[in-house]
């Protein structure tokens, strides 16, 4: 659910808090109230992520970006949304070739946990083509060296192996 969902929920759940408080029904003000909790709890671990990925696969860049923008503060997000966050800023600022703020993403995202190591692999992997532009090989073996550990799928093994012929072409 998007910002705007969510205060026309909370809204409408606060519409109904003030009825149930006329009419004296306070075990439904309690069920409401926790309702209310939720949105707000959901709005500050979620954020718009989940509607943001969903873009990000259907490659719709401008509203992944719109998406993610309405996240405030990323650094309250739950650690299961904030990697994916990252990933996406990551991407979306590598196709905008704005390199150094693409890094800086992806290194985050490649503290944080990840359910699969493919999903790991792909940020290391974009972490190693951004130094195999910047010329630091040495950065680039190492972000190679912690990929291949991984469990890769075979398109991202491939191109592991083309990084790595590359950066054999300049040591």
């Amino acid at each position: 659910m998007n910002t705007r969902g969510r205060l026309i929920a909370a809204g409408i759940i606060c519409t109904f808090i003030v009825y149930a408080i006329t009419v004296q029904q306070y075990n439904i003000i309690v069920y409401l109230a926790g309702a209310l909790a939720y949105l707000l709890w959901s709005h500050l671990r979620e954020g718009t992520v989940y509607l943001a990925t969903q873009a990000f696969h259907r490659q719709d860049y401008e509203n992944t970006k719109k998406l993610l923008a309405e996240i405030d503060n990323p650094d309250r997000l739950r650690k299961g949304r904030r990697n994916f966050y990252e990933f996406m800023m990551g991407n979306i600022a590598l196709k905008e070739e704005r390199f150094e703020e693409a890094e800086y993403h992806f290194q985050l995202a490649s503290r944080l946990p990840w359910r699969k190591d493919y999903e790991k692999g792909m940020v290391l992997v974009n972490l190693a083509n951004i130094n195999l532009r910047k010329k630091d090989y040495e950065r680039v073996v190492g972000y190679l060296d912690v990929a291949e550990k991984l469990k890769l799928t075979a398109r991202q093994q491939s191109i592991v192996e083309k990084i790595r012929t590359e950066v054999n072409k300049h040591i």
